[in-house]
């Protein structure tokens, strides 16, 4: 049985005119395209949708409730155009994020929201890994990582260009070091990220380019972690130079094996379009000119 929007439609028009030729002119189809949408539905279930009185189409009771649902599907598929849209529309938008740091991305975003109050906001934080899930699947919008790979699968807009440092408490013997060796961490106890951290993969490869296999004391799932147990004293850690806004007193000292510069980017998939995500866009541009 065919109950198509286009048949309850028409049903919902003759119902509000009185005729198929009111109801035709609402929808801006034809007098007998109306009648067939009515006719066939009434044909299918057995039943009789309207009564001709005074000259007049008269809806039966079934007719209205079929009419009331008619109305919850106007308003379902109004909002389901609206979310399909709302890319497409500035004033009232809305835009998701992926962070792997806190910053730049949160500068930007600060940026955006000034070019553009009236778009809504949300974040999601992860790691490399799950951030680039995220935007591979459609979950986030738009990405804010390091070291994305420019593999065709992304469109991608330069942020900043940063390296690894090491992350030192003031109290530490190596905080007065300029620059630090992957010899010089293996006399410190070492505070690690998690596997899927783009930070850990840039570490680890150091220390193998080093010929050393150091042993963390900690193993932390967050940047925000790392940067706590080092301002505790716990230990020596490592970020994105650019990685947090923080202005305390830890010291990011470069490490002489971790000294190459890696792009952060805003991304997003190449196969993605709309009008907020090219303001965010144009957004991150003005803010790498700004640096």
């Amino acid at each position: 049985m065919a109950l198509s929007l286009n048949r309850i439609r028409a049903v919902n028009a003759v119902a509000a005119s009185g005729s198929f030729a009111a109801a035709a002119r609402l929808l801006g189809i034809s007098q007998p395209a109306v009648s067939q949408h009515v006719r066939a539905l009434e044909k299918e279930f057995g039943l009789r949708l309207f009564q001709r009185r005074n000259g007049a189409l008269q809806a039966t009771p079934l007719c209205l409730e079929l009419c009331d649902a008619a109305e919850r599907l106007a308003e379902a598929e109004g909002a389901a155009t609206r979310i399909l849209t709302r890319q497409n529309v500035l004033a009232g938008g809305h835009i998701s994020i992926g962070l792997g740091n806190s910053m730049p991305g949160m500068a930007l975003i600060a940026l955006f929201n000034k070019r553009h109050p009236t778009v809504s906001i949300s974040v999601e934080t992860g790691s490399f890994e799950e951030i680039t899930k995220a935007v591979i699947a459609r979950r986030v919008d738009i990405g804010v990582l390091p070291n994305v790979p420019e593999d065709g699968r992304f469109r991608q807009e330069l942020l900043v260009r940063q390296q690894v440092v090491a992350i030192v408490n003031a109290d530490s013997p190596l905080a007065a070091e300029e620059c630090l060796s992957c010899s010089q961490l293996m006399t410190v106890p070492l505070i690690f990220r998690t596997r899927g951290s783009s930070t850990q993969r840039i570490v680890d490869r150091a220390f193998r380019s080093a010929g050393l296999t150091p042993v963390p004391l900690l193993t932390l799932d967050t940047r925000d972690g790392v940067y706590e147990a080092v301002a505790n004293g716990i230990g020596v850690g490592f970020m994105w130079r650019e990685g947090t806004g923080r202005t305390d007193t830890i010291r990011r000292i470069p490490v002489r094996e971790m000294d190459r510069l890696y792009d952060e980017v805003v991304f997003m998939p190449s196969d993605e379009a709309g009008a907020v995500r090219e303001a965010f866009f144009a957004s991150a541009r003005v803010f790498a000119g700004t640096l």
